[in-house]
């Protein structure tokens, strides 16, 4: 698992440091749901003491990312289909209330920003994933942004990493990534109106959408994995 995170050349060996890593491990996938996170071993990988890992380890607990339970020690946390279910469920709340923001505060340079993402979107046809879900989140980091409060970005982030966990946008279709991009060009079009209503109401549906496909997701392979 060591080889799986990777600190890169931190500016110091401290806990912030080894958190970032091994979040971006877990969302990344290079650590699955249920994995054990053994302080010694990312201690050794990383070439530092255990007592930074620890603390990284405890910060990960608050954001949800990790588990901790006596004698069996930290492991990536794992969640239902019901459990993903409801973190889309507040994360179409959270970013519909960002749209709706954005809307009153939007100018000329923000809607063509806006449309410049999803031109860049609709040119990634076929392309890898990983092109796709990087211009997904600047579009929807664009959003936030315009809806200006720190308090609700970090909401929503705290609600779109851990599906990231699943890696959520591995099963879209390129089907399903053109309806993404069908949602993207709505959201711009209520935003360029200064619609607040049609925006936070198309927001809402795309990610119902993205829920839909994930939990599917997620439930088939459950019901694959049950004992016959």
């Amino acid at each position: 698992m060591s080889r799986t995170v990777s600190a890169g050349q931190p500016s110091g060996n401290t806990s912030v440091t080894v958190s970032e890593a091994v979040r971006r491990a877990i969302v990344e996938g290079r650590v699955a749901p249920g994995e054990r996170l053994k302080e010694e071993e990312l201690a050794r990988g990383l070439g530092i003491s255990r007592t930074p890992v620890r603390e990284a380890l405890l910060i990960l607990q608050a954001e949800g990312l990790v588990d901790a339970a006596p004698n069996r020690g930290a492991t990536v946390r794992a969640h239902t289909a019901d459990d993903l279910e409801e973190l889309y469920e507040l994360r179409a709340l959270l970013e519909g209330y960002a749209a709706r923001r954005a809307a009153s505060r939007i100018d000329d340079s923000a809607i063509a920003r806006l449309a410049e993402s999803c031109e860049r979107f609709a040119r990634l046809k076929g392309a890898p994933i990983e092109g796709i879900v990087a211009e997904n989140a600047t579009f929807h980091g664009l959003i936030l942004e315009l809806a200006d409060s720190e308090r609700l970005a970090a909401m929503v982030r705290s609600v779109v990493q851990l599906p990231l966990v699943y890696r959520s946008y591995a099963y879209y279709s390129p089907e399903q990534t053109a309806i993404s991009l069908h949602y993207h060009r709505q959201i711009t079009a209520a935003l360029a109106r200064r619609d607040a209503e049609r925006a936070e109401l198309v927001m809402k549906e795309h990610v119902y959408e993205a829920r839909d496909l994930l939990v599917a997701h997620v439930r088939t392979v459950v019901e694959q994995e049950a004992p016959a």
